[in-house]
């Protein structure tokens, strides 16, 4: 399930207080984000199940892609533990995000 990020306020307290998140900034309009969202959905639910979804749509909320410096959609952000950690735009490969995030993730759950 993807969660909707609607404020900063949401955003924020997302970060802060899940272990590890994704944020999904895309909009309506945006083809290559309409194809990509599913797989990236289902790479956390197969491979990365801690790892909780958030969806921020930058045409209705433009100050939440402003405070995060997000020009172009589609856009990644991967936190562990508040932190940022992994940032990906436009040209986004499944696998490579997996390999990404495959040592933090197992540190982070698995000891």
């Amino acid at each position: 399930m993807i969660n909707t990020i609607s404020s900063i306020e949401e955003l924020n307290y997302s970060i802060e207080n899940k272990p590890a998140s994704l944020i999904y900034f895309s909009h309506e309009k945006c083809n290559v984000c309409k194809v990509l969202k599913p797989k990236i959905q289902n790479l956390l639910q197969v491979d990365f199940p801690k790892i909780e979804m958030f969806y921020c749509d930058t045409v209705v909320n433009p100050e939440i892609a402003a405070q995060n410096s997000i020009f172009t959609v589609p856009t990644i952000l991967v936190f562990f533990d508040g932190k940022e950690f992994l940032r990906k735009s436009r040209n986004i490969g499944i696998e490579e995000l997996r390999k990404d995030i495959e040592r933090p993730y197992n540190l982070l759950f698995e000891q």
